[in-house]
């Protein structure tokens, strides 16, 4: 396979729509947090249908705390194998450094809108979530939804690493949590990068300047920090 090519942009939008309205998002910057976005999923939307029985990947985050809140509907938080579903009386759900989670739309029911806020903590490492991950990721997921394509691990591998995000592996595989940040590293950024898989795309992001520092640092990606 080949490194994705945009074929829409979203660069510049306050307000990113993905899966033709099903899911969006908004991204104020917050004071103490690397991210806090507004996310709402409209349950019986056409697109989410479609893939109520498909499941985003299990995976963690090393450097930083994920935290939930729901603020109107339901939303499942699969977190260790155990899924919470939490709604506004749950409070902030946090997900630590290193949990196996994933969250997803809950089983479809009468409540059409799911609203909640989405935040993470800062960190001193220049991979990490953010807005411009998140851009980017939502980006890609519309161009594997909309546009047909493929989903491309090494595209992956390598949005996840500048991420801070790492896949997991099946639980009985001795230091799972190491290998799989050794291969995202190896294959993400060092393979990828040669072969020409950026981690972020203008298209797609909003702060390019932030981006184009990100890859600066690292050899295999500075080439894709271009104006």
């Amino acid at each position: 396979m080949a490194p994705t090519k945009p074929t829409f942009t979203t660069a510049g939008q306050a307000v990113i729509s993905a899966s033709e309205g099903a899911i969006t998002t908004t991204f104020p910057k917050h004071p103490k947090k690397a991210f806090a976005f507004l996310v709402e999923f409209n349950c019986h939307h056409p697109r989410l249908l479609a893939l109520a029985d498909k499941k985003p990947p299990m995976h963690f985050h090393p450097y930083q705390t994920e935290d939930m809140e729901v603020l109107e509907g339901r939303l499942t938080v699969e977190a260790e194998g155990v899924q919470n579903i939490l709604t506004p009386e749950s409070g902030v759900f946090a997900v630590k450094p290193w949990t196996n989670h994933r969250l997803y739309p809950p089983p479809v029911t009468d409540e059409i809108i799911t609203k909640f806020i989405l935040s993470g903590s800062d960190t001193e490492e220049s991979y990490k979530m953010d807005g411009v991950f998140f851009q980017n990721w939502y980006g890609y997921q519309d161009q594997v939804v909309l546009k047909g394509e493929k989903i491309d691990l090494l595209q992956v591998m390598s949005m996840f690493d500048a991420g801070g995000s790492y896949l997991s592996l099946p639980w009985y595989i001795p230091f799972s949590r190491t290998i799989s940040m050794a291969m995202s590293i190896f294959l993400g950024r060092w393979v990828g990068g040669l072969l020409g898989y950026q981690p972020f795309y203008k298209e797609w992001t909003n702060e390019w300047d932030i981006a184009c520092e990100k890859m600066s640092e690292s050899r295999f990606q500075k080439r894709f920090a271009k104006s």
